[in-house]
């Protein structure tokens, strides 16, 4: 023991930890720990051994179960266990504040019949009268014979229940649990040297030997062996940082890494950076993908495995891998692993570093001078001066010709309004002898960052065509491809092609070039224009279409004892909520976090499951069933009155199906489908107002190829069987946009009425909606087309991405506008809206710690926009009138007397509503 003023150290195993000693207290500052009497100075007072027995050793009474006191004073012994989760508890219900963080350690040892080692935890009993106990697992340490050792964590309670009980568990029954000394405190008080564990702070190191200058310490081998080197491959491989690096080495799994367990040390709802310096060595294998992984054990015994970041290694140089993360819940057990590489090849590992994550300001809004919306970029369009500007892309020759269409596209010339005629001349390229031949024309000098163009065109092929041919209008962006749009064309005919970009950072060169044919079909190529689009004029128009399909005439016709003395009364009527659809994915580790459910819950009126509905997550295994997950998230959207979406029932895209399906014969195929809606549709009769019956049916063929083409007839008849009360739907992606010849609106038009043809019970029409740089006039096209059909359209899985927030919320509100305004959708679900917790990166409306981005107060203005409110006085026919949103509204008149509030519901229709009040 080394002493110095006030303080003291305890050395164990080269492992030195500073104690601060004041009058009583030698675990921590007195005014900060929660903990009454918390080394034992007074004997048992304020502690109860739960269901054995305890005692006293204080440093007078001798060495009576083999250890000293630690800090020189009293310790407790807890004897005569019979079950691991009997120890030592004290009631610290009323110390705890609602939100607050705390910082637990305590000094723990073991005796009696033990040999080698076992496992103290720090645990939470919560009780609320009339639901019984919960458990919140702290922290756990490994503990063995004639050693002190510290258990350490942190717990945060969004809520006080009736009871809050902190107790020491763990050992097995017979051996004897010491307890030294227990400090709770919370971090935001005055820091207390004896404590670990605190608050995270930006900067604070997460892993323990980040960078091996204590060999393997606190490192492990997860299903492998951990090596430390101060280099390899006779000295060709050296640590690119420090002195030394380890390698996950004899990996027989793809899983197999180097591994170190975070429990205690990481907070729930704290955004952490990851940074690994990694490479690869062996196997001859030169290239491969790293993944730094999160593995989580919850209190209730289950597991989740968290994506963190991945990098593509190599053999020759170290890389840097980066990532983040947040964890919802208090989890019992945390492990970090790096993962990834094929069986044999080691995994070298220079440093692994975890940081609570720092605020990065947002980007500013782009400031765009002179943005000449509505001018076309490309020079000669109209081919007026023959092909000058232009130039042939491969060995193919091209000339000028005449015989194409001279009216606008309709895409463009929705967008363009009134625009003087095409030249009807056209670029013919012939000799083609690769699919990537055709017309291009550098533009680079013309393009200004983050404005979207909108690209348009009339193209057609010659003959000799074999099968449809897919033609692209493409950019090339610093030798990256870049989609401006597609067409499939089947015939002789012109099409016209539109789509869209938008570029963000500074390029070096970007050429414009149209491909897409099979080598040795002519291309024919006219009006190509690229121009950037005036949203906010597009924004204009939206609203009035809005205003006629969203909104209602309303008379309200007051009556009552006072009727006759009502005129010039004063009337304030406030929509309380739109009846439109606007829901969004969640899924069930969100739910754990109460600042997402609360932006949730508060924003949105429809819900679907990301993951925790399809097969490959309820049926992971033949027979094993998980529907834990979506019966918990099921049971807070009905708690919250938001319906939900039932997404998927299957998935026809090979990749997405579990082995253990695709290994089946077609009987047990057959079999396994019928299981599969049986046991989910009745299982969630009538809880689903929606279901995704086979996703992605223009992208993916897995069930049709093994169960033929009436398989999917089958699932919408089965599924209508089992639970009527259910609308079905189809659903793909890519519709709306013009970049994908798989799924065009046609094409999935005559999807939908083939289905009807056979029989199935079709009832809407699903649009993921997963989009980059939208433009108005393009996705109105396809809904325009779609609308045809005469079902009910839902944008089911819309997201947008943009590093820039301010465009991010640009784009949001171009997806949101168009949707609302048409008559025929009815409904929008965003697929996401928190950090770390979406399919896309840069398409978050609130960060991962819960503030909201410029993105998100985007979309709660529109929100607020689309409540109509009114205010005046009740005219000479006791009436006052208004026209409003759809939806639930609040009425409040101030007569002489009193001040009445009524709440009425305005539904769609034509014909002006009137509502009767009766004061």
């Amino acid at each position: 023991m080394v002493v110095r003023g006030n303080c003291f150290c305890i050395c164990d195993s080269g492992t030195c930890n500073w104690w601060f000693f004041m009058g009583n207290c030698r675990s921590g500052n007195p005014t900060d720990n929660i903990i009454v009497n918390h080394d034992f100075y007074k004997g048992l007072y304020s502690w109860h051994p739960n269901c054995c027995n305890g005692f006293i050793v204080s440093a007078n009474s001798g060495n009576r179960v083999g250890l000293s006191p630690k800090s020189g004073g009293n310790y407790a012994v807890i004897k005569n266990r019979t079950e691991h989760w009997q120890g030592l508890e004290q009631d610290i219900t009323s110390k705890i504040s609602p939100g607050s963080t705390y910082s637990v350690s305590a000094c723990v040892g073991v005796s009696g019949p033990l040999s080698g080692s076992t496992d103290v935890m720090a645990t939470l009993k919560l009780l609320n009268h009339g639901s019984g106990a919960s458990y919140m697992f702290i922290g756990k340490t490994s503990v063995s014979k004639g050693k002190w050792e510290m258990v350490e964590g942190i717990f945060s309670l969004p809520t006080v229940p009736n009871q809050v009980i902190f107790y020491l568990e763990g050992p097995p029954p017979g051996v004897e649990l010491l307890i030294d000394s227990v400090v709770i405190r919370c971090p935001s008080s005055s820091k207390s040297e004896s404590t670990s564990i605190g608050c995270s702070a930006v900067g604070d190191e997460v892993i323990i030997n980040p960078q091996f200058e204590n060999g393997l310490s606190n490192w492990s081998g997860r299903g492998c062996q951990v090596v430390l080197h101060d280099s390899m491959a006779d000295g060709k491989i050296l640590p690119e940082t420090g002195k030394f690096f380890a390698s996950a080495s004899e990996r027989t799994q793809n899983w197999n890494g180097i591994q170190q367990e975070i429990t205690g040390r990481v907070q729930r709802k704290l955004a952490y950076n990851v940074t690994a310096v990694v490479r690869i060595f062996g196997n001859n294998v030169t290239t491969a993908t790293i993944q730094a992984t999160l593995w989580v054990h919850t209190p209730d015994r289950g597991e989740q495995y968290i994506g963190i970041g991945k990098v593509q290694a190599t053999d020759k140089d170290w890389v840097q891998l980066q990532g983040k993360f947040l964890l919802n819940g208090s989890p019992s057990r945390v492990i970090i692993y790096l993962e990834g590489p094929p069986p044999g090849t080691d995994i070298l590992v220079n440093a692994l570093s975890v940081k609570h994550a720092e605020k990065i300001p947002p980007l500013p809004p782009p400031i765009i001078e002179n943005p000449d919306y509505g001018v076309n970029i490309v020079t000669n369009s109209q081919l007026s001066d023959g092909t000058d500007g232009w130039f042939p892309l491969g060995n193919c020759n091209f000339s000028a010709a005449s015989g194409s269409p001279k009216i606008l596209p309709p895409m463009a010339r929705d967008s363009l309004g009134v625009h003087e005629p095409l030249s009807g001349r056209y670029i013919l390229v012939k000799n083609r002898t690769q699919t990537w031949m055709g017309p291009a024309q550098m533009i680079t000098d013309k393009l200004k960052l983050f404005l979207t163009y909108q690209v348009s065109a009339w193209v057609r092929i010659g003959s000799g065509a074999s099968g449809p041919q897919n033609v692209n209008v493409a950019l090339g962006v610093d030798n990256q491809w870049v989609n401006g749009g597609q067409a499939e064309i089947k015939d002789r005919r012109w099409h016209e092609i539109g789509g869209s970009f938008r570029i963000e950072k500074q390029p070096l060169k970007v050429m414009v070039y149209v491909q897409g044919p099979a080598a040795g079909v002519d291309l024919m190529v006219a009006g190509l224009q690229i121009f950037p689009v005036d949203r906010v004029a597009r924004f204009k128009h939206l609203a009035r279409q809005t205003d006629k399909t969203r909104k209602r005439d309303i008379i309200l016709q007051f009556s009552g004892s006072e009727s006759s003395s009502l005129f010039g009364t004063s009337v304030t009527v406030m929509q309380t909520q739109n009846s439109f659809p606007i829901g969004s994915c969640i899924n069930r580790t969100n739910i754990e976090n109460e600042d997402f459910v609360d932006f949730f819950v508060k924003n949105f009126n429809w819900a679907v499951f990301g993951n925790e509905l399809k097969w490959y997550w309820t049926e992971p295994q033949r027979g094993n069933f998980n529907y834990k997950d979506a019966d918990d998230m099921l049971a807070l959207c009905q708690n919250n009155k938001i319906e939900t979406r039932g997404h998927c029932i299957f998935w026809e895209v090979q990749s997405t199906v579990q082995q253990w399906i695709q290994a089946l014969n077609k009987n047990d195929l057959m079999k396994a489908v019928q299981n599969r809606l049986t046991g989910l549709l009745t299982r969630y009769k009538g809880k689903f107002r929606h279901y995704d019956v086979n996703n992605e049916m223009l992208h993916g063929s897995f069930y049709q190829d093994r169960l033929g083409k009436d398989i999917r007839t089958y699932m919408f008849k089965t599924a209508n069987q089992l639970d009527p009360s259910a609308t079905l739907f189809v659903n793909d992606y890519h519709v709306e946009d013009g970049t994908d010849t798989r799924s065009y609106p046609e094409k999935y038009i005559e999807q939908i009425l083939d289905l009807q043809q056979q029989g199935a019970p079709v009832g809407g029409i699903g649009i993921q909606g997963h989009i980059d740089n939208p433009v108005g006039p393009i996705v109105c096209s396809a809904l325009d087309k779609l609308g045809v059909v005469g079902l009910p359209i839902w944008f089911t899985e819309l997201d947008v991405s943009s590093l820039n927030e301010h465009i991010r919320g640009e784009d949001l509100e171009v997806m949101l506008r168009e949707a609302f305004a048409h008559p025929a959708v009815e409904g929008v679900m965003l697929w996401g809206f928190w950090e770390l917790f979406m399919s896309r990166d840069n398409a978050h409306l609130v960060d991962a710690e819960g503030e909201i981005n410029e993105a998100g107060k985007r979309f709660l203005a529109l929100k607020h926009e689309w409540l109509s409110h009114a205010h005046g006085r009740i005219d000479i026919q006791g009436q006052f009138e208004f026209r409003g949103f759809h939806g639930t509204y609040v009425v409040e008149v101030e007569t002489e007397s009193n001040k009445v509030s009524r709440t009425f519901v305005v539904d769609k229709g034509d014909s002006p509503l009137v509502v009767s009040i009766d004061l």
